[in-house]
């Protein structure tokens, strides 16, 4: 096995698990996969975490700053604009954090539900914060007079795309578009 060192060792596993979550799920994935994958002894993976819980928590961790991430830049590129535009960039920078930045967020929004529970209420906090973003935002557009409930509804259509969108084939602006005018067309 290839001599790793610790800062890429750690790296590699969380990509490594990430890929293997979104093909898999959680229940589906074997340290031992993930440690041949990586290139290194099974028992190397403890130097770095200290179980295979801990490895998914932080592959859903990165999942929602990638999330975040886009949030923010998608603020910061329509915060004059009308309040459609504003919808549809948050909808396009989601879209880009589940398709465009690994596997991160997929595999987050795919296998969070299945996760172990110790798991789930670790990143729910994080989740939460990310969820009440969207929240506000559909509250400050004025959107809709149930926020919480047409975000999930948003959610679920963009977060379901992951199952059935294949980006070679199609392009995610005009997912993003589709998504919004759908959604747009239901407010009032």
């Amino acid at each position: 096995m290839a001599v790793i060192d610790a800062v890429d060792a750690r790296g590699r596993i969380l990509d490594v698990t990430a890929a293997l979550v979104l093909e898999h799920g959680v229940a589906g994935v074997a340290q031992r996969q993930i440690a041949e994958q990586v290139g290194i002894k099974a028992a190397s993976l403890y130097h770095h975490f200290g179980s295979k819980n801990e490895i998914v928590e932080a592959v859903f961790r990165r999942g929602i700053d990638v999330m975040e991430h886009a949030w923010d830049e998608a603020a910061a590129a329509a915060t004059a604009a009308d309040r459609r535009t504003r919808l549809a960039t948050h909808v396009r920078a989601h879209l880009s954090a589940l398709f465009e930045n690994g596997p991160y967020t997929a595999a987050h929004v795919t296998a969070f539900r299945t996760a172990p529970a110790e798991v789930r209420t670790a990143v729910v906090p994080m989740r939460d914060a990310y969820e009440a973003r969207w929240t506000h935002l559909l509250s400050d557009l004025n959107l809709v007079d149930q926020p919480g409930l047409h975000r999930l509804t948003l959610f679920g259509a963009m977060n379901s795309s992951v199952e059935w969108f294949d980006t070679e084939r199609g392009n995610l602006d005009e997912l993003a578009e589709v998504i919004t005018t759908q959604f747009w067309g239901r407010t009032p």
